[in-house]
């Protein structure tokens, strides 16, 4: 792993356009190594904060990491899996990977588990890739340009690209649909959508919930519990390039890279609608 401390260069649009493709092409391949494990007779075991990996973590990890030193070698990279030996603080461009998102989705048997790899550039999210490989499913944006939900065959190759694109926030007295975990829940959370009169509670596993905001199948996606940058900046990507915003529980930016000690996100709150989170 590249040290996060030497400044890379500035990446521009053009040039995170370019990795659009082949960055896919990587996820889908981390993907299908997570499904080629077994599950029923895979060892899990635990990290030092009580979260569990597995064999499957591992492979898509080492998929990705010579993906990216293939594709982008001058780009330092900073993946949950070699997160121990990375030091903190990064700037300029960088990668930021979590080759299995959702890991309790996967070795409890579910199929809302993700592989997530996202470019920043100054702390900010550019480019978002979340695969989640047992639906058959890509979501990418690119800020600025647009997002888009990627049909993925079990060849690896692509069955359909469709744009997407959030949602308004629902009129006065229409019920708001929430995002929420599965696997982690909170009392400000719920809270935050007890506000929200009505409010549909939609559970889901991983970045998929950042994805069903970017494509329009919910309105707000808050985690104001602590949470790791791997686990957000991809699918933050995501929901700005499709029109959203993604702030802290008082509507500042998010920054990434290490500013806060362990990579952690504090809070976050995910809106499909800009306006509503203004509001």
């Amino acid at each position: 792993m590249t040290d996060g401390r030497s400044t890379s260069p500035a990446i521009d649009r053009a040039s995170a356009a370019a990795l659009m493709g082949p960055l896919t092409d990587l996820v889908a391949r981390a993907g299908a190594a997570i499904l080629a494990v077994d599950r029923g007779t895979m060892a899990v075991d635990g990290k030092a904060d009580g979260s569990p990996v597995t064999e499957a973590d591992l492979a898509a990890d080492r998929i990705i990491a010579d993906g990216l030193a293939r594709l982008a070698p001058g780009i330092p990279a900073l993946s949950e899996e070699r997160a121990d030996a990375a030091t903190p603080s990064y700037a300029g461009s960088f990668f930021l990977i979590d080759p299995l998102d959702g890991t309790k989705e996967f070795v409890g048997g579910r199929e809302e588990f993700t592989v997530n790899i996202a470019l920043l550039q100054d702390g900010v999210p550019l480019l978002g890739i979340v695969g989640a490989p047992a639906l058959g499913l890509i979501w990418r944006g690119l800020v600025g340009v647009g997002a888009e939900r990627v049909a993925v065959a079990p060849d690896l190759s692509i069955h359909s690209v469709t744009a997407i694109h959030t949602r308004a926030a629902p009129a006065a007295g229409a019920p708001w649909i929430a995002a929420v975990s599965r696997s982690h829940g909170d009392s400000r959370t719920e809270a935050f959508i007890a506000a929200r009169p009505g409010a549909v509670r939609k559970e889901l596993g991983s970045a998929v919930k950042f994805c069903r905001i970017a494509e329009g199948g919910a309105d707000i996606y808050p985690r104001l519990a602590p949470t790791c940058e791997w686990d957000v900046a991809a699918g933050h990507a995501v929901v700005v390039a499709a029109g959203g915003i993604v702030t802290d529980g008082h509507g500042a930016p998010i920054r990434f890279g290490g500013a806060c000690k362990g990579y952690i996100v504090p809070e976050f709150i995910a809106w499909g609608d800009p306006a509503a989170a203004r509001a």
